[in-house]
């Protein structure tokens, strides 16, 4: 299934970049979102480079009014949007005494309220056209957490039971909901956590972007609502 409209935030780096370039190479029509305007560029000329299309809008997810300009213009530039994929998080390592109250609330807007606000957004045009799919970037931290990393794990564990209960919502309209949950990937986000993570255990972000692509393809169409965990 090519040729279809994918929506991604996060784009700009690390997984959603990933991602961005593996749907462009399946003949895809991408938009990339993410807050950074150099990063976007970076991955609209690394897929157009190699022949792909890729339109870059900057957006901050944790803005409502960004997220449901992000969604209109992209129907109104491309006509439909058959994918939309959650790439954008933050991850806060600190213990409970350490974690600030404006830490904590940063997790919950990126991670959680951005989700719902992206998903909320692309509901009714994924229902008008007949389906789509939804794909949202979870974590192992969600059924495995570790000291320090406990608002980053519930947050993931929340993305869990959304896509689940979004997938029974969404079955009736041909709308299919996923969570994909890797384990430690190779992105400056893990780095920036923990430096010295051994890097022969850590994924590749193109090993989780190929999951993605592959859950939203026809023959998964009856696995909706799944978490997919991802570890090397």
């Amino acid at each position: 299934m090519a040729n279809r409209v994918v929506i991604v935030t996060g784009g700009g780096r690390g997984i959603g970049r990933a991602v961005c370039q593996r749907f462009a190479s399946d003949g895809d029509q991408v938009v990339a979102a993410a807050r950074s305007a150099d990063e976007l560029e970076e991955t609209r000329a690394s897929i157009q480079s190699g022949g792909g299309l890729c339109y870059g809008r900057k957006t901050d997810v944790t803005d409502v009014d960004q997220v449901e300009a992000l969604i209109h213009e992209s129907v109104e530039k491309f006509g439909r949007v058959d994918v939309l994929v959650n790439c954008a998080g933050v991850a806060a390592l600190a213990t409970v005494e350490e974690l600030d109250v404006q830490t904590f609330d940063n997790v919950v807007a990126v991670n959680m309220r951005a989700i719902y606000t992206t998903c909320r957004a692309v509901w009714p045009t994924m229902r008008k056209q007949g389906g789509g799919v939804i794909v949202n970037i979870s974590s192992m931290a969600s059924v495995d957490p570790f000291p320090g990393f406990a608002a980053y794990g519930a947050s993931k564990a929340w993305v869990n039971l959304w896509s689940k209960a979004l997938a029974e919502e969404g079955r009736s309209h041909g709308i299919r909901v996923f969570a994909v949950a890797p384990g430690a990937v190779e992105t400056k986000m893990l780095r920036d956590a923990f430096p010295d993570f051994p890097a022969d255990q850590t994924l590749d972000p193109s090993d989780v972007a190929g999951v993605i692509h592959a859950i939203s393809q026809p023959p998964c169409q009856y696995a909706t609502g799944q978490c997919v965990f991802v570890k090397k």
